[in-house]
């Protein structure tokens, strides 16, 4: 009997594979208006401050889609489905559309969509799924989309894995566990959206309390702050890292541990905003500084994308 063929498009933001992928990317980004050259200068020398560059983010990419493949294989083994999985990246190739494309070019008039981010914005996974479901209409593939799974028991899980990783490291070395501030960030957006009662925060701060409470963080010993901000003229959500970190010196905070919980693995946000510019600015101000580890394609974060992937299938 001939299994019933799911397409799975997996999105996310994307990165260049290469340095001269740099420039076409940013461009994509500013809506086909070139970067000037200062601009390109700039996220240039970031790419060539991380370690390895630009390549090692894409990889880390293409292994969460490799590893969802797997759990669902998995997963869908003994049933009458079949998963395939596709790759949509949102400012370089292959694009949303191409992934949608692909998956009519392979007879598939069926899919699920889930995008690298567990916090649903219309600004971001809402714009996602707005493409996506324009391509699969042209298509004619009947596409439902994943919103967020910001709460899913294996998420928390592995983040709360990941934070306790780090305040023991902490006591390790001789801190006392409660005097360590704990730090939970995410991509900074447009501050407008608080108008649209968008609800990208509330969903943050839920990830963030419920990790707290998994890792029985006392009171006051961790917040929320913002990250990576886009330089435009139009406010952003606020505050950002680097201004917490002056707040926490100022407080008398000596350890600080971030938990960048908007973001699934190691790329320019985490490996240059926190491992270089935060890390830095926190040397300045005499305070440790530590970050957990990134999920990756660690099998708990896989297992989470496959269960709301198959529970929307149902």
């Amino acid at each position: 009997m001939s299994k019933r063929k799911v397409g799975v498009l997996v999105m996310s933001y994307g990165t260049p594979r290469s340095m001269e992928e740099i420039e076409p990317y940013y461009t994509h980004i500013r809506r086909g208006n070139p970067p000037s050259e200062e601009q390109l200068q700039e996220l240039t020398e970031r790419y060539e401050a991380i370690v390895g560059g630009v390549f090692p983010l894409r990889e880390h990419t293409d292994r969460q889609v490799q590893g969802l493949q797997r759990m669902l294989d998995r997963a869908a083994e003994g049933t009458d489905v079949q998963y395939v999985c596709y790759q949509g990246l949102k400012h370089v190739a292959p694009f949303i559309e191409d992934g949608i494309a692909a998956m009519a070019q392979d007879g598939i008039r069926e899919a699920v969509s889930v995008v690298l981010a567990p916090h649903y914005s219309v600004m971001s996974v809402g714009s996602y799924n707005k493409r996506a479901q324009e391509a699969a209409e042209q298509q004619d593939i009947a596409l439902k989309c994943v919103n967020s799974y910001h709460l899913h028991p294996d998420l928390l899980d592995a983040l709360t894995e990941r934070v306790q990783e780090q305040l023991d490291a902490y006591v390790s070395e001789g801190a006392p566990r409660e005097e360590v501030e704990v730090l939970f960030s995410a991509h900074s957006l447009p501050a407008r959206i608080l108008e649209m009662n968008d609800p990208y925060p509330d969903e943050l701060n839920a990830t963030a309390s419920a990790i707290a409470e998994r890792c029985e963080l006392k009171e006051g010993q961790w917040r929320f702050t913002w990250q990576s901000a886009g330089r435009t003229a139009a406010p952003w959500l606020g505050p950002d890292i680097l201004d917490t970190l002056d707040s926490l010196r100022q407080e008398g905070v000596k350890h600080v541990l971030s938990a960048p919980i908007g973001f699934v693995s190691d790329h320019l946000e985490v490996l240059y905003d926190l491992d270089i510019e935060a890390t830095q600015a926190a040397e300045r101000m005499n305070l440790n500084f530590k970050r957990i580890r990134m999920l990756n394609d660690d099998p708990k974060y896989m297992s989470a994308l496959a269960d709301v992937v198959m529970t929307l299938d149902q």
